[in-house]
């Protein structure tokens, strides 16, 4: 392990490239085709009734964990096979990292009512709603799943990477073998960070109006956001229980016994005396019929699962060299070509959208992003002060984990846009308390984040150093700077990108809030986006979603990626 030291390598790659340029053309073409379909939405569109009544939670209940997991597979699949082709071939990774970059950037609840509204535009209403709903919450799952996986990928011991040179596995066998155990554990926690964060976002998903259109749909988030707007606090706290429950079960029938499962994963010589456990998973071990089923079933389908896989991988040997030695194919070419063609086009057309923009809202425009950035950073360094310590206490101490862990994820779910109206109007007392909320509002969404990732950075500090750590009688201070927080830092790095992006976002629902009939704003590009998309102003919704997803990429290139070279070159675990 070596101390944190920031040297030359912060300045060796360009911030912006011809590559980043033709990925944002293609996403303000993407932006500008959404427009042109919305134009054709039909005018009115009338919503489902939401019902405040308690009988109606388990039916909404179902409905609502029903999207979020099939948003979580999507995510859990694109995360693998992103992630994979970023970290393994040297040609994709010249565009499918700045596309990532670009993707987890975009707000995508600007995005959201060009979504609906081109959706509707050409398949029924509810089934628009539906398909959207499930975008955006499967935007609120994948990226830091992306990250933690790429991570995990460039961040593998180089010992272990060797003895799968050595042994000439081929690809199948050494992700089997060496790269999903190595990340299993970033990707379970990341995986309830995805389903906190999905939370957060399904009241957004299930109750949306775009002017006289209503896309609601009947779910548990439409059910707190109704309740919240009505004022009706025993509904709201009935919901916000039912909520708490399904949090409480989901970890012990899931995600505890995934957690105990993957310790086994870990990368250390010695092992530890305070191993996770799950009376689920000790429950399943013993159970005849899952064993039954697992020999008859599960094994034989693995079996020829794993023979197909070996078959195509066949002759294809790994070795370091080849990890960055696999150019583009001429298919892959062809598409990049037609692609740039089709983002050329809708990209000029793009810009002769945004040629009608008065001067005045490109001035509001700019002074929004500073805003917004000031905003960005305040809660990021709040976040980061209490999460890092509190991580590594749950990470490290399997009794205060046990406490700790269900509460965490509880506090994380709650949808804090739930409660966040009557945090503004407890506020409008206080000095500068619009800009407050806006404050704490992007930070409880996005302070997860860190929290979880630096947990699964703790949980993978092999014991056998932090036994070496105490037999040394080595000091706090002197453990902290040599031991945790380098072996931290890929993690924190990974929380702090989907964080920072996390609170760009959340800017659009924390700087424009609505409650009871009256609009709460403070300065920043949130709500010059919410303004827009409530007075359907498409040419300035789409310039303020191009300007934020401008600066977050900025941001990412400038400062994020090339930390994240200093975490892949010199602070891993070998």
């Amino acid at each position: 392990m070596k101390r944190l030291r920031f040297g030359p390598i912060l300045s060796r790659r360009p911030p912006f490239t011809a590559g980043d340029s033709l990925i944002l053309l293609g996403l303000a073409a993407l932006l500008y085709a959404g427009v042109r379909l919305a134009f054709a939405a039909p005018r009115s569109i009338a919503g489902p009734q939401i019902s405040t009544s308690p009988a109606a939670l388990p039916w909404y209940a179902l409905l609502s964990i029903g999207r979020m997991t099939v948003a979580y597979f999507l995510s859990l699949t694109f995360s693998l096979a992103y992630g994979y082709a970023a970290a393994r071939h040297r040609g994709a990774k010249k565009v499918l990292l700045p596309l990532l970059d670009v993707l987890q950037s975009v707000p995508i609840l600007s995005f959201l009512p060009v979504v609906l509204l081109g959706l509707s535009a050409v398949v029924p209403v509810k089934l628009a709603s539906e398909m959207a709903a499930i975008v955006l919450i499967f935007t609120s799952q994948a990226w830091n799943m992306t990250f933690s996986f790429y991570q995990s990928m460039t961040t593998q011991p180089g010992d272990l990477k060797e003895a799968a040179s050595v042994f000439r596995f081929d690809p199948w066998l050494r992700l089997k073998t060496l790269e999903l155990p190595f990340a299993a554990m970033g990707l379970i926690w990341n995986s309830m960070m995805s389903w906190a964060g999905g939370w957060f976002f399904l009241m957004a998903a299930e109750i949306y109006n775009v002017g006289a259109r209503d896309f609601r749909l009947p779910g548990l988030g439409s059910y707190l956001q109704t309740a919240a707007a009505s004022g009706d606090k025993q509904a709201l706290l009935v919901g916000i229980l039912t909520l708490v429950l399904i949090i409480a079960l989901l970890d012990q029938l899931v995600w505890r016994p995934l957690l105990a499962w993957a310790d086994k994963f870990k990368v250390e010589m010695t092992e530890g005396d305070d191993r996770p456990t799950s009376w689920v998973l000790d429950v399943l071990s013993r159970s005849y019929l899952v064993r039954t089923l697992t020999e008859r079933y599960w094994d034989p389908f693995a079996e020829r699962l794993d023979a197909r896989f070996r078959r195509r991988a066949a002759g294809r040997p790994y070795t370091v060299e080849r990890e960055e030695a696999a150019p583009l194919s001429r298919t892959a070419l062809v598409v990049l070509v037609v692609l740039a063609l089709g983002a050329g086009y809708g990209g000029w057309k793009a810009v002769v959208m945004l040629r009608s923009l008065p001067a005045a809202d490109w001035a509001a425009l700019g002074l929004g992003l500073l805003a917004t950035f000031a905003r960005v950073v305040v809660a990021l360094v709040i976040a980061l002060l209490w999460t890092v310590p509190l991580g590594v206490l749950i990470g490290t101490r399997r009794n205060v984990a046990a406490v700790l862990q269900p509460l965490v994820q509880i506090v994380a779910s709650i949808p804090a846009t739930a409660i966040f109206p009557m945090i503004v109007v407890a506020l409008l007392q206080v000095r500068g308390g619009v800009n407050i909320a806006a404050v704490l509002l992007m930070l409880m969404g996005t302070q997860w984040y860190l929290l979880f990732n630096v947990i699964a950075g703790a949980s993978a500090i092999p014991v056998d150093l932090r036994y070496t750590t105490d037999l040394l009688r080595v000091s706090t201070w002197d453990r902290w700077r040599v031991l945790i927080l380098p072996a931290l830092f890929p993690y924190i790095i990974t929380g702090a990108v989907t964080a920072s992006g996390g609170a760009w976002n959340a800017s659009i629902v924390a700087e424009h809030v609505t409650y009871g009939g009256e609009v709460f704003t403070t300065p920043g590009v949130g709500a010059v986006i919410a303004a827009a998309t409530d007075k359907g102003n498409y040419p300035l919704l789409l310039a303020g979603t191009l300007a934020l997803v401008l600066s977050v990429v900025l941001i990412n290139r400038l400062f994020w990626r090339r930390l994240y070279h200093l975490a892949e070159v010199r602070y891993r675990l070998d």
